[in-house]
């Protein structure tokens, strides 16, 4: 059984080459692929590629590796989707490329799918006793207004829509047919999960968010987009 980590890309020069090293300490029973899409990055994060390429043929040499550089940049649902075609894997585990998110929680992550329960398992920032770090109050109020927004859409009981870590069994990826270029993915990715009827858990994760001196890139207009993509998933696509 093969797990895919897609890793969408952009302008992560500081973070890139830590994130896969992470991504490939992770002791799993699964064999491995890591898909990294590279969203158009210009703070020079293209030329790391050669040097990863070298040092997970040398150290992970069983791990399949490819690397998609975009043309230009389109956003990070682009990103993913692309990534998605990509993924060969009976499992896709979405990673962002920075160091927000630990992939030390693949375990927990990836239980619920390698035991036959689930079909889809979030890693929920809001949920569980791990380590978070503290930052803005007023993102925490807006991610929990869009899930909220988004849980009464779809019916479900999420306590985090806008998770990076979205873990998929691959005919559940295979399935969804995703249009949305920017952040407005998590709450389509929610949408059509929902209305697939699969399977879904909700797991705590640790979490160590970055201010925007340290990279942080979502801001108010993505909020406002995102609100706006969960009532259009809901009632027109």
């Amino acid at each position: 059984m093969r797990l895919s980590v897609v890793i969408p890309v952009y302008n992560e020069h500081a973070t890139l080459e830590k994130i896969i090293e992470r991504v490939l300490s992770v002791e799993l029973p699964l064999d491995r692929e890591v898909v990294m899409v590279d969203d158009g990055s210009t703070d020079g994060t293209r030329e790391l590629y050669p040097r990863i390429e070298a040092l997970v043929a040398e150290r992970w040499p069983g791990v399949r590796l490819q690397i998609k550089l975009a043309d230009r940049n389109r956003g990070k649902g682009a990103a993913i989707r692309q990534g998605f075609e990509l993924a060969s894997g009976d499992i896709v585990l979405i990673q962002d490329a920075d160091l927000e998110y630990d992939p030390g929680d693949y375990p927990r992550l990836l239980a619920p799918i390698l035991d036959g329960r689930a079909d889809v398992v979030y890693g929920s920032r809001f949920v569980g006793g791990d380590a978070h770090r503290v930052l803005y109050f007023w993102h925490m109020v807006g991610n929990r207004m869009l899930t909220l927004l988004s849980n009464m859409m779809t019916n479900l009981n999420l306590t985090d829509m806008e998770t990076c870590y979205k873990v998929f069994r691959g005919e559940v990826v295979r399935s969804l047919k995703l249009r949305s270029d920017k952040f407005t993915i998590e709450p389509e990715m929610t949408a059509k999960v929902a209305r697939g009827k699969w399977r879904i858990y909700e797991v705590g994760i640790s979490y160590a968010g970055r201010t925007y001196e340290e990279g942080k890139k979502i801001g108010l207009k993505d909020a406002f987009q995102a609100l706006g993509a969960i009532l259009r998933f809901r009632f027109w696509d």
